[in-house]
Parts: C-alpha cells; sequence; structure tokens
C-alpha cells in the first residue's frame, strides 16, 4: 500500500499563505528546500490542485541548469520534471500541460477520491505520492480518510491572516512520529501519522 503524505510549511499561527494567498510571507529556507528534495527522492508520484500544478509548471522546468539556483533546488528540479503527476481539476486540459505532458494525468474533482484510492492500492515500492501546495486538495483528502501523513514545517513567523491550514480548526487525530530542526534555520518540521478513519 502506497501513502499519501501531505508536506506543508505553515506560521506559528496556523496559516499556509497570507492574506491574498501569497506564499511567499513563509520562510521558504534552505531546511525546506532540503527536506522537499528528500521527499521527493522517495515520490513515486505527485499530487496536486490546478493552482499549485500551474505554478509549479511555471517555475521548476526552469531552474534546473539554472546558475542562479543552487544544486538542491536544480536537483530537485530534474526529479519533478521526471516524476508522475496527477492533477485534480474541472478545468485543466492537455494542452495546458506543456512541458509537464508526458508526466501528467488530470482528474476531474468528482473522480478524485476513487482515483486516490486506486493510487494507494499501488505497492510501497512505487514510490508515496506526495502532494505540495494544493491545501484545497489535501484538506478535502484529509477529511476523506486518504492521507497517510502530514508532514508540516512550522516557521517562527506570525500572520495573523491568511489561509488557514485547517478550516474551522478541524483536524483528525494524529500522532507524531518525529520532528525535526536544522542548523541555520529557525523552521522545525513535525511528522504526523493520521489515525484511521
Amino acid at each position: 500500500m502506497r501513502k499519501v503524505i501531505v508536506i506543508a510549511i505553515m506560521s506559528l499561527d496556523g496559516y499556509v499563505a497570507g492574506p491574498g494567498g501569497d506564499v511567499m510571507v513563509l520562510p521558504m529556507d534552505h531546511a525546506f528546500d532540503e527536506y522537499n528534495l528528500e521527499c521527493m527522492h522517495t515520490a513515486g508520484t505527485t499530487l496536486l490542485g490546478r493552482v499549485s500544478y500551474e505554478g509549479f509548471k511555471g517555475f521548476w522546468p526552469t531552474v534546473d541548469g539554472n546558475p542562479a539556483f543552487g544544486p538542491v533546488q536544480q536537483e530537485f528540479s530534474r526529479l519533478d520534471n521526471q516524476v508522475a503527476k496527477v492533477v485534480v481539476s474541472d478545468t485543466l486540459t492537455t494542452d495546458r500541460t506543456a512541458p509537464w505532458t508526458d508526466t501528467t494525468t488530470i482528474v476531474r474533482r468528482a473522480a478524485a477520491h476513487q482515483a486516490v484510492a486506486e493510487l494507494k492500492q499501488g505497492a510501497e515500492s512505487e514510490g508515496a505520492i506526495v502532494v505540495w501546495g494544493s491545501r484545497t486538495l489535501w484538506t478535502d483528502l484529509l477529511a476523506a480518510g486518504l492521507v497517510d501523513e502530514l508532514h508540516l514545517m512550522v516557521g517562527p513567523v506570525v500572520l495573523g491572516d491568511g489561509v488557514a491550514a485547517f478550516e474551522g480548526g478541524k483536524a483528525p487525530a494524529m500522532s507524531l512520529i518525529d520532528a525535526r530542526t536544522w542548523e541555520g534555520s529557525d523552521n522545525v518540521l513535525l511528522r504526523y501519522a493520521v489515525a484511521a478513519n
């Protein structure tokens, strides 16, 4: 059985984006980049909502080989360009997936739960199903009992407003797997296993 793992960065007061959906207010430092790369090495599939997919598609293909970016980001870019991607969207069409057309499968929202359940039926050796960004998608999958782990990187910023990680303060029961820190970073990674529904 494959796991669905959500990776998110959030503020101390529980926001995954600031006002207007601004994610750049979050402390995406070297620890964030290094952990994302670590997770990409274990990913067999990335699972994204349309907004995150289009944002990533506009950025990550340009990073590999670009000297403005460090080796961690360049390696993430190489792997991201190759990994299988499943995008949940009612509006995205294949003609808007280049340069990732060959690695992208589009699933309509009504079919998303079934599609994710089927992806999970694969062997562990096929790699994890990793969700980056895509808060609307992962909170829906979490409520449906389809998320196995939440990996939350908490940064020392207080936003006071924005996009809350958990609407209405609702979240399933979770148990801590571990907590990690990185030298030179004030971010803390908290990895949780989500209790089965």
